[in-house]
């Protein structure tokens, strides 16, 4: 992993709020086009809840998700639901700057090359460079087993250099669509999002480098935060 810089945070809402400053600084520092992949999960709700409330450059802004499960977009598990309920549904942005991860009336195989062609599209260029990132900001979060995005332990998806997304499935087996590695790894910050006690044991392993872990392999061309609550953080 690439060295993150760490921050604790006193609590979850303390940390949405610090991820909220960051994003809008990043979003309102950059002219033109400013791209964010979204994360799943209970602490980034959060996050998506405040950003609503502030002002920020809705106009020039496209959201991605960097990992979604392959239900439907009304389906109570899909992060595109979440999303747009605590996010997107409350703020003036464009349609065509959400790009949800296409989940119906196909296979997973072929919603990852849908998807993966979508960022290609957004790109403007068929390869990733260090120098041109498909990202402005990457948010990520970290499971109790290491894993980050749908890149979980063990899973072939983690050799994968080549493709920007992918079809994976969960530890029981239930499909997902994931960016990939080089996908994320595109990115001018990324920052981790890791709140929780039940956390604490993984991001100490992350931060160790335990390449065990997806969360800790993951090598970003920019700026790498890791922010935690202080029930993740520990001593």
């Amino acid at each position: 992993m690439t060295q993150p810089l760490l921050e604790v945070l006193a609590d979850a809402d303390a940390l949405a709020r610090r991820a909220a400053d960051l994003m809008s600084a990043a979003a309102h520092a950059k002219n033109g086009a400013f791209s964010v992949a979204l994360s799943g999960g209970s602490t980034p709700k959060r996050l998506y809840q405040l950003l609503a409330t502030l002002p920020f450059p809705w106009a020039r802004t496209h959201w991605f998700w960097g990992d979604e499960r392959f239900v439907p977009p009304d389906d109570p598990a899909s992060n595109y639901r979440m999303t747009r309920e605590a996010l997107l549904s409350h703020v003036s942005v464009p349609a065509d700057q959400i790009h949800p991860v296409p989940t119906v009336g196909l296979t997973p195989e072929t919603a990852a090359a849908q998807y993966e062609a979508s960022l290609k599209t957004f790109h403007g260029a068929g390869q990733l460079t260090p120098e041109r990132p498909l990202f402005d900001i990457v948010l990520l979060g970290l499971g109790t087993d290491g894993h980050t995005a749908s890149l979980f332990p063990g899973k072939p998806m983690l050799d994968e250099r080549r493709r920007w997304v992918g079809a994976t499935d969960d530890p029981n087996g239930a499909p997902r669509i994931t960016v990939t590695y080089p996908g994320l790894e595109s990115s001018r910050e990324t920052i981790f999002l890791v709140a929780g006690a039940d956390k604490k044991d993984r991001l100490r392993e992350v931060l160790a480098g335990d390449k065990r872990l997806p969360a800790a392999r993951l090598q970003p061309h920019g700026t790498l935060r890791i922010l935690a609550d202080h029930a993740a953080a520990g001593d």
